[in-house]
């Protein structure tokens, strides 16, 4: 339960960072929901990787090549369920504001990451 406890935190920092960085792009830049959003997920996946290896789960006894990459397996793969997502509502809810899209999303992602994160990447 701890650690579920802590992944929650990890998560709504990441989820911060990518909000904030999503919100940030379409404000300041002529990137589009689309594009901007791929970069905050690429910058969040990294955030909580350095994240949950410190905070959450403890570093793997593996190399930290190998957790990272498969980190970044589950990460990339939970970030494609949860763009997939997140564009499916832009594009059949045009109404929807990205944020809310955003929210969605990541609820709908993050009991994959838990378990792919704790069974895959850093069980001992």
């Amino acid at each position: 339960m701890k650690k579920l406890a802590r992944f929650g935190i990890v998560g709504t920092i990441g989820f911060l960072v990518d909000g904030s960085l999503l919100w940030l792009l379409l404000e300041a830049t002529p990137l589009g929901p689309f594009l901007a959003r791929a970069i905050a997920i690429a910058v969040a996946l990294v955030a909580t990787w350095y994240l949950n290896r410190s905070f959450t789960f403890g570093a793997s006894r593996r190399s930290i090549a190998v957790e990272g990459f498969r980190y970044g397996s589950v990460g990339i793969t939970s970030a494609m369920v949860n763009y997939l997502i997140y564009s499916g509502l832009l594009l059949s809810l045009p109404i929807l504001q990205p944020l809310a899209a955003l929210v969605i999303a990541s609820i709908a992602a993050m009991a994959f990451s838990f378990f792919g994160y704790s069974r895959f990447v850093f069980r001992r």
